[in-house]
Protein backbone atom coordinates (compact mmCIF):
# COMPACT_ATOMS: atom_id res chain seq x y z
CA UNK A 1 0.00 0.00 0.00
CA UNK A 2 2.86 2.59 1.21
CA UNK A 3 4.08 2.38 -2.95
CA UNK A 4 0.68 2.78 -4.40
CA UNK A 5 0.65 5.98 -2.31
CA UNK A 6 4.08 7.34 -3.16
CA UNK A 7 3.16 7.34 -6.49
CA UNK A 8 -0.27 8.56 -5.98
CA UNK A 9 1.20 11.11 -4.37
CA UNK A 10 3.83 11.83 -6.99
CA UNK A 11 1.38 11.36 -9.59
CA UNK A 12 -0.90 14.10 -8.14
CA UNK A 13 2.10 16.42 -7.48
CA UNK A 14 2.90 16.80 -11.13
CA UNK A 15 -0.05 17.13 -13.00
CA UNK A 16 -1.00 20.11 -10.33
CA UNK A 17 2.62 21.34 -11.01
CA UNK A 18 2.05 20.74 -14.96
CA UNK A 19 -1.27 22.62 -14.42
CA UNK A 20 -0.59 25.51 -11.97
CA UNK A 21 -2.70 24.40 -9.83
CA UNK A 22 -2.64 23.68 -5.32
CA UNK A 23 -3.96 21.27 -3.21
CA UNK A 24 -4.95 21.36 0.49
CA UNK A 25 -6.09 18.90 3.00
CA UNK A 26 -8.34 18.70 6.08
CA UNK A 27 -8.11 15.23 7.40
CA UNK A 28 -9.36 13.77 10.45
CA UNK A 29 -8.65 9.84 10.79
CA UNK A 30 -6.12 10.51 8.06
CA UNK A 31 -4.05 12.37 10.75
CA UNK A 32 -1.70 14.13 7.96
CA UNK A 33 -0.60 11.22 5.76
CA UNK A 34 -2.21 12.58 3.03
CA UNK A 35 0.23 15.85 3.62
CA UNK A 36 2.81 13.71 4.55
CA UNK A 37 3.14 11.68 1.67
CA UNK A 38 2.88 14.88 -0.60
CA UNK A 39 5.49 16.32 1.16
CA UNK A 40 7.63 13.72 0.12
CA UNK A 41 7.74 14.85 -3.42
CA UNK A 42 10.42 17.61 -4.52
CA UNK A 43 8.84 21.12 -5.49
CA UNK A 44 5.53 20.05 -3.60
CA UNK A 45 5.59 22.94 -1.99
CA UNK A 46 4.74 24.76 -5.38
CA UNK A 47 1.56 22.63 -5.47
CA UNK A 48 0.38 22.36 -1.47
CA UNK A 49 -0.83 25.26 0.40
CA UNK A 50 -0.97 23.76 3.64
CA UNK A 51 -2.74 20.84 5.74
CA UNK A 52 -5.28 20.94 8.45
CA UNK A 53 -5.24 17.41 10.98
CA UNK A 54 -8.83 18.47 12.31
CA UNK A 55 -8.99 15.51 14.94
CA UNK A 56 -11.50 17.06 16.90
CA UNK A 57 -15.20 18.27 16.40
CA UNK A 58 -14.21 21.67 17.93
CA UNK A 59 -11.06 22.02 15.08
CA UNK A 60 -13.60 21.22 12.62
CA UNK A 61 -15.76 23.78 13.88
CA UNK A 62 -13.65 26.82 14.18
CA UNK A 63 -10.61 26.09 11.90
CA UNK A 64 -12.64 24.42 8.60
CA UNK A 65 -16.07 26.27 9.73
CA UNK A 66 -18.52 22.88 10.07
CA UNK A 67 -21.44 23.61 11.09
CA UNK A 68 -21.86 22.27 13.98
CA UNK A 69 -25.79 21.05 13.36
CA UNK A 70 -23.73 18.77 10.37
CA UNK A 71 -21.75 17.03 13.68
CA UNK A 72 -25.43 16.73 15.67
CA UNK A 73 -27.88 15.82 12.96
CA UNK A 74 -25.62 13.45 10.91
CA UNK A 75 -22.17 13.16 12.90
CA UNK A 76 -18.76 14.22 11.98
CA UNK A 77 -17.95 10.63 10.48
CA UNK A 78 -20.58 11.32 7.04
CA UNK A 79 -20.85 12.59 3.66
CA UNK A 80 -22.02 16.27 4.97
CA UNK A 81 -19.48 16.65 7.64
CA UNK A 82 -16.36 15.40 4.85
CA UNK A 83 -17.72 17.76 1.88
CA UNK A 84 -17.86 20.38 4.83
CA UNK A 85 -14.64 20.15 5.60
CA UNK A 86 -13.08 19.98 2.23
CA UNK A 87 -15.37 22.96 1.28
CA UNK A 88 -13.82 24.75 4.13
CA UNK A 89 -9.77 24.11 3.58
CA UNK A 90 -10.18 24.90 -0.26
CA UNK A 91 -11.56 28.13 1.21
CA UNK A 92 -9.46 29.45 4.13
CA UNK A 93 -6.18 27.81 2.39
CA UNK A 94 -7.34 29.55 -1.37
CA UNK A 95 -6.59 25.95 -3.23
CA UNK A 96 -8.07 24.57 -6.83
CA UNK A 97 -8.75 21.47 -4.70
CA UNK A 98 -9.00 19.98 -1.31
CA UNK A 99 -9.46 16.70 -0.07
CA UNK A 100 -10.44 15.40 3.49
CA UNK A 101 -10.98 12.25 5.33
CA UNK A 102 -13.07 11.29 8.34
CA UNK A 103 -13.79 8.18 9.59
CA UNK A 104 -12.62 5.18 11.83
CA UNK A 105 -9.83 4.14 11.49
CA UNK A 106 -9.85 1.97 14.78
CA UNK A 107 -9.31 -0.60 16.48
CA UNK A 108 -12.21 1.24 18.56
CA UNK A 109 -15.35 3.63 17.33
CA UNK A 110 -17.59 2.55 14.45
CA UNK A 111 -21.06 2.30 14.64
CA UNK A 112 -23.45 -0.15 13.25
CA UNK A 113 -23.87 2.04 9.87
CA UNK A 114 -20.26 2.90 9.81
CA UNK A 115 -17.79 0.44 11.23
CA UNK A 116 -14.12 0.80 12.00
CA UNK A 117 -12.56 0.67 8.17
CA UNK A 118 -14.95 2.99 7.53
CA UNK A 119 -14.06 6.55 5.72
CA UNK A 120 -15.69 9.52 4.15
CA UNK A 121 -13.76 11.60 1.99
CA UNK A 122 -14.56 14.80 0.76
CA UNK A 123 -13.26 16.36 -2.61
CA UNK A 124 -13.67 20.04 -3.34
CA UNK A 125 -13.01 21.12 -6.85
CA UNK A 126 -13.59 24.50 -8.92
CA UNK A 127 -16.79 22.33 -10.42
CA UNK A 128 -17.89 21.83 -6.72
CA UNK A 129 -17.83 19.35 -4.03
CA UNK A 130 -18.71 16.05 -3.49
CA UNK A 131 -17.80 12.83 -1.09
CA UNK A 132 -17.57 8.82 -0.95
CA UNK A 133 -18.17 6.63 1.76
CA UNK A 134 -14.54 4.36 1.58
CA UNK A 135 -14.63 0.62 3.55
CA UNK A 136 -11.63 -0.42 3.79
CA UNK A 137 -11.10 -4.51 3.74
CA UNK A 138 -12.43 -6.39 6.99
CA UNK A 139 -9.55 -6.96 9.53
CA UNK A 140 -7.33 -3.82 8.13
CA UNK A 141 -5.42 -2.39 10.99
CA UNK A 142 -5.00 1.27 11.84
CA UNK A 143 -2.19 2.29 9.45
CA UNK A 144 -3.42 -0.01 6.77
CA UNK A 145 -6.98 1.99 6.88
CA UNK A 146 -5.35 4.78 6.84
CA UNK A 147 -2.95 4.35 3.93
CA UNK A 148 -6.46 3.08 2.10
CA UNK A 149 -8.26 6.10 2.39
CA UNK A 150 -5.05 8.53 1.45
CA UNK A 151 -4.88 6.17 -1.42
CA UNK A 152 -8.45 6.46 -2.22
CA UNK A 153 -8.51 10.39 -1.72
CA UNK A 154 -5.76 11.27 -4.36
CA UNK A 155 -7.42 8.64 -7.01
CA UNK A 156 -10.11 10.80 -6.51
CA UNK A 157 -8.37 14.03 -6.73
CA UNK A 158 -6.66 12.36 -9.87
CA UNK A 159 -9.58 11.45 -11.13
CA UNK A 160 -11.19 14.86 -10.84
CA UNK A 161 -8.43 16.37 -12.70
CA UNK A 162 -7.91 13.98 -15.68
CA UNK A 163 -11.78 14.55 -16.50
Amino acid sequence: MNGDLALLAESAVHALLARGETLSSAESCTGGLIAKVITDIPGSSAALMGACVTYTNEVKINLLGVDPEIIVRVSEVSFECAEAMATGAKARMQSTYAVSTTGYAGPGGGTEKDPVGTVYIGLATPRGVRSERFSAPVGSTRSEVRAAAACRALEMLLAEMNA
